[in-house]
């Protein structure tokens, strides 16, 4: 600031004394002057500034104050009021008033003025203004910091914008350091998460999800080096509870965090916002798992009406059904009191479901079985190996099956209200256990195949009343 800017004042500070000014020959002989500290420090405010003095006379115009009026500290400083130049005549004497009267209230007064630029428009400002005392204790003039109001607004809506995300949002809100750990975190996402507040801040993210953990934190890293994605990600998690582990799929989005008050920008964190759509995902794999196991009986029953034998169209439905369903497919049909393995896909590796070669071979089944279980029912039965089952293939050769079988559902064969065998699907320890939706499908495709076993042992047997299952004679 120059010295006119600070012209007309009565300082404090005499020309050789006072906290900026030592003595000649004193450890602070070079310190920066009081003025010229004072100068410095009021350009370098973000808000506009003037002073009056007790009499209104403009003591001080910094150059945030010339930014937003035009006017220069040499044109402002020194005039009586801002009647005629920066407020119109008609408004003067009603904003000189409110502006020293803050010099007998105590505290800041706020109010809102229209001022004058020096191009002639008007800008709305809001002013905080407050008294200043002199060494005698006796008003000595007024200080006055105003802002444009759409500025001041959009600092309040900004302000009031943070406070609410970190109250009242409907979703996550997490602000996540350089090093990924988390520095504030609202209610909706400490709840997500499984903590507080308080507790969740500072801890590593690999705390608190169980798996996910790498997706979640290369995104941010990627936010950091790269910026922003360009639309939001999902993520799937599972989080460490006192409950046990939960999946959960969060649609995120990732802002990275940089200060204002740096000239190059510099990375303060990313600010993650997230909800979780679990449900709305699982719903949406669920329909889309209702139709493709659709589309693929539509398929199967297409193929099956072309194969001549009866035989070969159960095979080829249950081909179809394998697709996304199951690793392997066993068929044992009833022969008297005892089951024989009629088809089957390959125990070492993947392949279609075929006729055992040679003919049908007895199922060495143990009393407790499933497939046992599923005929004594007439039901689906569903099976799992523990994890020491499923590791060394224990669990799968006691039952009959390929060593890497985990997961079992045998689904009976009924026909003509008679029960012509079990079909069994199996599935390896790296896919989930069958669920009850996995049952429905597999009794739909074992009505598709026990309709084609019936027809082939039908045929074979060369009449209507031939063929059998349980409570018939033996068709096999």
């Amino acid at each position: 600031m120059s010295a006119s800017r600070s012209s007309g004042t009565t300082d404090a500070l005499g020309p050789d004394e006072g906290p900026g000014r030592a003595a000649a020959g004193s450890p602070e002989a070079g310190a920066i002057p009081g003025s010229e500290l004072l100068a410095a420090l009021l350009d370098g405010m973000d808000a506009a500034l003037c002073a009056f003095d007790a009499g209104g006379t403009i003591t001080h115009w910094n150059r945030e104050a010339e930014r937003i009026l035009g006017w220069s500290a040499e044109e402002a400083v020194g005039r009586t009021g801002f009647a005629g130049w920066a407020v119109r005549r008609a408004d003067a004497d009603e904003v000189q008033g409110r502006l020293l009267s803050a010099m007998a209230s105590p505290g800041r007064q706020v109010h809102e003025f229209a001022l004058l630029r020096k191009d002639g428009g008007r800008v709305l400002v809001r002013t905080q203004s407050a008294g200043v005392r002199g060494a005698d204790g006796k008003p000595a003039g007024v200080y006055c910091a105003f802002s444009e109001v759409h500025a001041q607004i959009d600092l309040e809506r900004s302000i009031a914008l943070s406070e609410a995300l970190f109250e009242d949002a409907s979703w996550g809100v997490v602000l996540v350091d350089v090093d990924l750990r988390p520095t504030v975190v609202n209610s909706h996402a400490a709840r997500a998460l499984g903590g507080g507040r308080t507790t969740l801040l500072g801890r590593p993210l690999g705390e608190l999800v169980v798996q996910g953990v790498e997706d979640l934190e290369g995104a941010l890293q990627h936010v950091l080096a790269e910026g922003a994605p360009t639309a939001p990600t999902e993520i799937w998690v599972t989080l460490r509870t006192a409950e046990g582990d939960r999946r959960r799929c969060w649609r995120s989005g990732f802002l990275r965090l940089a200060s204002p008050l740096a000239e190059e920008p510099v990375p303060l964190g990313v600010g993650w916002l997230f909800q979780d759509v679990t449900r709305a995902k699982l719903a949406e794999q669920d329909a889309d798992r209702v139709r493709f196991r659709a589309n693929q009986l539509h398929r199967a029953a297409r193929a099956a009406s072309e194969c001549e034998d009866p035989m070969e169209a159960a095979t080829s439905s249950l081909d179809f059904a394998l697709a996304g369903f199951a690793d392997h497919v066993l068929v044992d049909l009833v022969a008297g009191e005892r089951l024989v393995r009629a088809a089957a896909t390959p125990s070492d590796a993947p392949g279609p479901c075929l006729p055992v070669s040679g003919g049908a071979v007895p199922a060495r089944y143990g009393p407790g079985h499933p497939a046992l279980q599923a005929v004594e029912r007439t039901g689906s039965v569903r099976v799992s190996a523990g994890a020491a089952g499923a590791a060394d293939g224990a669990w799968a050769l006691e039952r009959q099956w390929p060593r890497d079988a985990a997961h079992a559902l045998c689904a009976v064969l009924r026909s003509r209200g008679r029960t012509l065998g079990v079909v069994t699907f199996l599935r390896a320890a790296n896919r989930v256990a069958f669920e009850r939706p996995d049952a429905m499908y597999a009794e739909s495709v074992a009505v598709r195949v026990a309709s084609a076993v019936d027809l082939h042992q039908l045929l074979r047997a060369g009449g209507p009343g031939a063929g059998s299952g349980t409570g018939g004679p033996s068709g096999v």
